[in-house]
């Protein structure tokens, strides 16, 4: 596959802004009483990199998020690579798939929150489910919870979030050609 430049700026400048997320407390948000303890906005640039300019480059800033928490390893769950990889370059390609049809239909704003939706929620169920298959939960409940205390708010979050960040950027390259 052959990258333009546009495209690898962008793999850089989100994946850069995945980094300072991850390396500062400003990617985590502390939930008081949960069971993970904090909620990441890590999985926005992400969502981003896959609308803006397609599966693959959503999937190498994913690869850059799951990276990142697999040399972090906040949690020993992170320690496995398939947990801490896998769903989060998943995040690109099921954001990019769900936005397509909205793309086409001229619909990309209303597209850009049904994308974040889907991104966020295949992070979130990735990652707990494959840590449910894995045996790092006692049963599903668990999993369940942490879906309700940080999934749903991870989803609102992220689903206004890209809504503005992706008008404003297309705005902004409305203006620029």
């Amino acid at each position: 596959m052959k990258f333009n430049t546009r495209q690898i700026a962008i793999v850089g400048l989100l994946g850069a802004i995945t980094v300072v997320l991850g390396s500062t407390t400003l990617g985590f948000i502390p939930i008081p009483f949960s069971p993970a303890g904090r909620a990441t906005i890590m999985h926005i640039p992400v969502i981003l990199a896959a609308i803006l300019e397609g599966p693959v480059v959503g999937m190498l800033v994913g690869l850059i998020f799951g990276m990142f928490s697999f040399m972090q390893q906040a949690s020993p769950l992170f320690a496995d690579p398939l947990i801490a990889i896998v769903p989060r370059v998943l995040i690109g390609l099921t954001s990019y798939l769900v936005f397509v049809p909205f793309a086409k239909m001229d619909r990309k704003p209303m597209g850009s929150v049904v994308a974040a939706v889907a991104g966020t929620l295949t992070n979130t169920i990735g990652v707990l489910g494959l840590a449910l298959w894995r045996g790092f939960f006692p049963d599903w409940r668990v999993a369940g919870m942490i879906v309700v205390t940080h999934g749903l708010p991870e989803v609102l979050v992220a689903a206004i979030l890209i809504y503005f960040i992706y008008k404003a950027v297309n705005r902004y390259l409305e203006n620029v050609r």
